[in-house]
């Protein structure tokens, strides 16, 4: 299923959706671009959402799908700037924030992004409110997989281990990424729409090895 389509989206569901916004042909631009990233072929999709960008500039900082393409390939600053342009339509998404953070920290430096993160009245479900205090380095990773568990919710879980992975490449601690990155790619979590995304980052993780 399109990561577009799902419950579960990286991007509060509150902005205006990309579907919504496109002509037809530049809506299976959208749409094989997002088949592209789900399949593996990150370099492909990477290159359609480029060019769904040029095409719709008026709709291009909403294509959050496109910063997480952007992160895999490597294209960190690029990546910063797309969740930057995203923020205004999601001024209070942890999500949001937290890619951010983890491109700029990629990019330039841990302190760097750090030092990015705004002041925001986040999200206050588990484990997002906890996600944000970490990324200001009020509270611990071990805090914000214990707030996820402590909701029974396999989405909560996921959502720690997936955020918890990208945090700790944040951190260059390439031990602690593979094992929440693992965590997040489980089969158990196949149904949410982030899935995906970890399954792609898994891959090249692997690829590393």
């Amino acid at each position: 299923m399109p990561l577009l389509l799902v419950a579960s989206l990286v991007i509060a569901q509150t902005q205006a959706r990309p579907a919504q916004m496109f002509a037809a042909r530049s809506q299976a631009l959208f749409d094989d671009a997002v088949a592209d990233f789900e399949d593996g072929k990150v370099r492909d999709s990477v290159e359609k959402f480029d060019e769904l960008a040029m095409r719709e500039p008026a709709a291009a900082s909403r294509l959050w799908q496109r910063g997480l393409a952007l992160y895999y390939v490597s294209r960190y600053k690029d990546c910063a700037d797309q969740f930057a342009a995203n923020q205004k339509y999601n001024p209070s998404n942890v999500e949001n924030l937290a890619w951010h953070f983890v491109c700029v920290a990629r990019a330039e430096s841990f302190d760097k992004a750090r030092a990015s993160v705004l002041s925001i009245v986040p999200d206050t479900s588990a484990p997002m409110l906890e996600l944000y205090d970490l990324l200001r380095g009020l509270t611990t990773p071990e805090r914000v997989l214990a707030a996820a568990k402590a909701t029974g919710r396999p989405e909560a879980e996921f959502d720690a281990h997936y955020y918890l992975g990208l945090y700790y490449e944040a951190l260059g601690d390439a031990e602690r990424t593979r094992i929440h990155i693992t965590a997040a790619a489980a089969d158990r979590y196949a149904s949410l729409g982030m899935h995906s995304a970890a399954r792609v980052h898994l891959r090249q993780l692997k690829q590393k090895r």
